[in-house]
């Protein structure tokens, strides 16, 4: 499984840590409002979050009545931030790959990960693995890059606009090929793996997770007017967000 830790190249991480500070990105406008209606209720529940970063759902869960969370990054330099910010006696901050998670020797409640799996290369592993640190009833909730997005091979998917400047449609290719994909993101030769969606809910159902729920998020009303061209996401999914459950 992949290992790659983007997130310490120092180019990378101002540029990320500048688009997170603002107050018009994706994150917060639509992957994440999606993400909270589908969590469950936390009181008491033992949280393990993969690819946590800066740690700020980790505070939240806390604040939602989690008993305990586990936040997991393979970035030092996130996670320098999350014990500086989202410190707190019942969250514990390890530097591990997600791919690492049979180490651990607890269980949890529910698994939760944002924006993160389209960094693993085998998911039909690592699904496995999740299941088998869920106890039984457990949940898993994640997002990730939408399989439309991940899909051509040189990451050059792109809108198309009328003689009126406005899009209309969204050009992609590749979409049955999965694998790795090196693309451009504020550096050089990031790598991310493209797999359908097919290929995405079977590692799921054959790894003994039953699916709950799928959500692929559009931009409510309140977002569209801090971020008019927001818009655009009608025409086209960005993320793929599953809820799932070990029975």
């Amino acid at each position: 499984m992949s290992n790659q830790n983007i997130y310490d190249n120092e180019t990378f991480f101002e540029g990320y840590k500048a688009l997170r500070a603002g107050e018009t990105n994706y994150n917060d406008l639509l992957e994440q409002p999606a993400m909270a209606k589908l969590l469950p209720d936390l009181n008491g529940k033992s949280v393990l979050d993969l690819g946590c970063g800066y740690g700020h759902n980790c505070i939240d869960f806390i604040k939602r009545g989690a008993a305990s969370v586990v936040g997991i990054d393979i970035s030092e330099k996130m996670l320098s931030v999350a014990k500086t910010e989202s410190a707190h006696e019942k969250i514990q901050y390890l530097n591990m790959s997600m791919t690492d998670i049979s180490q651990l020797d607890d269980k949890f409640d529910l698994i939760y990960s944002s924006l993160a799996f389209h960094y693993v290369e085998d998911f039909n592993a690592f699904a496995k693995e999740m299941y088998s640190v869920l106890n039984n009833g457990g949940q898993l909730l994640f997002s990730q890059e939408h399989p439309i997005i991940t899909a051509t091979i040189d990451g050059n998917g792109h809108f198309n606009k009328n003689i009126r400047g406005k899009r209309v449609s969204y050009t992609f290719s590749n979409y049955n090929e999965p694998g790795e994909r090196k693309v451009h993101w504020y550096v050089d030769g990031v790598i991310k793996y493209h797999r359908t969606f097919s290929d995405v809910i079977n590692a799921l159902a054959k790894a003994g997770f039953v699916i709950e729920e799928v959500c692929e998020p559009t931009p409510e009303k309140w977002a569209i007017e801090k971020l008019p061209t927001i818009v655009k996401e009608y025409i086209k999914p960005n993320f793929l967000i599953v809820k799932a459950r070990k029975v």
